[in-house]
């Protein structure tokens, strides 16, 4: 009996992203943090265009962490295609966010600069999202 071709992609199902964040909720490595207040996909281009934006607010100085990675396929058959014939191509990679969840850390830059480059990473985010910091330092 033939068996079918397998994929190097496995089929993963939409699923709801319902509930808070189980993990990833508290500030593990900087004294400053973006936290995610309502769950999404964010998808790869926009993690990415987040970064370059941290990245420049700080003009380098500091060190910063992301804390999501994009590691959902999301696919799309192409325009005008019949049903059937199996699970469209990857479109583009997500991250699966919970509230709660961290996004972004940084430390080594003072209050100021750190709540300026995360007010101008949220602008990013489809989602809103929340200033906080570590306060057992």
């Amino acid at each position: 009996m033939l068996q079918p071709k397998k994929s190097k992609f496995r089929r993963v199902h939409k699923m709801s992203v319902k509930g808070n964040a189980q993990r990833g909720a508290e500030i593990s490595f900087g004294t400053f943090a973006l936290k995610a207040l309502e769950p999404a996909w964010l998808s790869a281009q926009q993690i990415e265009a987040t970064r370059i934006t941290i990245s420049r607010a700080m003009k380098r100085e500091g060190k910063f962490w992301i804390r999501i990675f994009p590691d959902k396929p999301i696919t799309k058959k192409p325009a005008e295609v019949r049903m059937g014939k199996g699970k469209g191509a990857p479109e583009y990679w997500a991250a699966v966010v919970h509230p709660g969840r961290i996004l972004f850390e940084l430390d080594g830059v003072s209050e100021e600069i750190a709540k300026e480059a995360l007010r101008l990473a949220a602008n990013k985010l489809p989602i809103k999202t929340k200033f906080i910091v570590r306060r057992d330092i």
